[in-house]
């Protein structure tokens, strides 16, 4: 058995795994894996592994409703297809029209296909975020969860779905403690997982009878559930990551970040992010979920502030533009996941033409995001990782319109540069003419190449003698580029 996936010791902000430091990035994080009896998770993992995807999400027990604005998901199976860690025997219908579940056993199902996608998983090296508990979000959704109480035969109370996710409801609680306990059991001899508690908790509601519930008795909820997992895993072979954020507030739509770095026990901060997500008290518009929008230059400074804290960030889930399965959107997620990577982040988001008999997504998808996401993985291999760490200083003037993110490991400057002109101007398909990148390093000379984000290719390799605030003539590239600096 491996050493399960944890902080690398040389650098806190990165991740080591069989003995290799890593950062996590994926396109592809198919949540309804394992919950969806048609998807065909071989495939979807060997298409990972070809692709040199490291990343994906797993929820366990979350069922999302369709939608207008995104009605397929693997998350969102037919419900003669929603398998869950309960069986449905009956007697009695469930509100969606199968037999009700017995919560006081366990689905024999539900754990084949969780062991097999996870041993599979890890035989591929492809990390797996492991999703607890999600957000309810509305009465139809809530309705859809075992634990609803109409959904089984163990004598629950009725509730409105913000209770879900407090310390409020004991009968319940219980219940969600001896499955975390199953979970936690059943997958402690994985190295290829984290955890999650929960999927965008929320709190501030003005639902049910009072008093409504807060984001302290959400954030106490899942603080507890954190203590049980540190808990359980004491005493087993192995301890792995918990990621996961505090809760949002529903009263205005804010995500906040700083009692997830400061407060809560954590070990990794996970960020969705929205047009108001806030940091050191300061909230960053970073695009409204499903929209289209870039945001660039706001992203970029948040996730520099992100990196500055305590502990590793991960752009978790980032919804910006996934609806638009075209070059709309995956240009926008692009561009993204370069910027967090180069400020020293983590990055996911969901390809939604993956789907149950699309495990592999489509055409267009595989010759769009489902490349560009590996062509990431490409470059990354030419980083000292170890000794990475974002170095915006060292760009001191870049061509109008774009925005830089650098990294630099000790050995090169990285510089990323990405058109921020939004959807309209348009958001992508912009050729930029070339022009000047301006860097502060030591004067000598330097090999300079340039890589191609869309393609994957490096090119215009020369060497240059740099003085002081130099300025590196760059070729016309379209949407976005990287400049790779080596001193000689």
């Amino acid at each position: 058995m491996s050493e399960p996936i944890k902080i690398h010791p040389k650098n806190p902000k990165l991740f080591e795994y069989g003995g290799e430091p890593v950062m996590l990035c994926t396109p592809t994080e198919h949540y309804g894996a394992v919950m969806n009896r048609p998807f065909d998770y071989c495939r979807y993992l060997e298409d990972m592994r070809d692709k040199s995807i490291n990343f994906t999400r797993l929820f366990l027990l979350f069922r999302e409703l369709q939608a207008p604005t995104n009605p397929y998901s693997t998350c969102k199976p037919e419900s003669p297809d929603y398998i869950t860690p309960f069986p449905r025997t009956g007697p009695g219908i469930a509100a969606d029209g199968e037999p009700k579940y017995d919560l006081t056993q366990w689905n024999p199902e539900f754990f084949c296909r969780l062991h097999e996608f996870l041993s599979i998983a890890e035989e591929y090296g492809v990390i797996v975020e492991v999703v607890l508990f999600s957000n309810t979000y509305s009465p139809q959704v809530w309705a859809l969860n075992p634990m609803y109480h109409y959904n089984n035969f163990s004598d629950l109370d009725e509730i409105v779905p913000s209770w879900y996710t407090t310390l409020r409801d004991k009968k319940r609680l219980a219940i969600q403690e001896g499955y975390v306990d199953k979970v936690i059991h059943e997958t402690n001899k994985y190295s290829n997982i984290v955890y999650e508690i929960c999927n965008e908790p929320g709190g501030d509601t003005k639902e049910g009878p009072e008093p409504y519930v807060t984001t302290d008795d959400t954030n106490a909820w899942l603080s507890h559930m954190i203590a049980r997992i540190r808990s359980l895993e004491k005493n087993m072979p192995n301890k792995h990551l918990i990621f996961g954020q505090e809760a949002f507030t529903w009263a205005d739509i804010t995500v906040y970040t700083d009692k997830t770095f400061d407060e809560m026990d954590y070990d990794v901060a996970n960020i969705h992010p929205i047009d108001k997500t806030k940091i050191n008290g300061r909230v960053h518009d970073l695009g409204v979920f499903m929209a289209g929008w870039l945001r660039l230059q706001n992203y970029r400074d948040f996730c520099l502030e992100a990196y500055a804290r305590c502990k590793p960030y991960n752009m978790d889930e980032d919804n910006t533009a996934s609806c638009y399965k075209s070059e709309r959107g995956w240009i926008v997620h692009r561009k993204r996941a370069w910027t967090t990577l180069f400020c020293g982040g983590h990055y996911d988001y969901i390809d939604f033409s993956v789907l149950p008999y699309l495990e592999a997504g489509t055409p267009a998808s595989n010759k769009g995001i489902r490349s560009y996401m590996s062509y990431i993985f490409r470059y990354l291999k030419n980083i000292d990782l170890v000794s990475a760490k974002p170095a915006a200083q060292l760009v001191t003037a870049a061509p109008c319109c774009t925005v830089p993110s650098v990294l630099g490991d000790g050995t090169a400057c990285h510089v990323y540069l990405a058109d921020a002109t939004e959807y309209g101007e348009p958001a992508y398909g912009r050729t930029i003419a070339g022009g000047e990148l301006t860097l502060a390093l030591a004067s000598g000379k330097y090999d300079v190449d340039f890589y191609d984000p869309r393609t994957g290719t490096f090119s215009l390799v020369c060497q240059l003698g740099l003085d002081d605030k130099t300025s590196i003539r760059l070729p016309d590239f379209v949407d976005d580029i990287v400049v790779r600096v080596r001193k000689v």
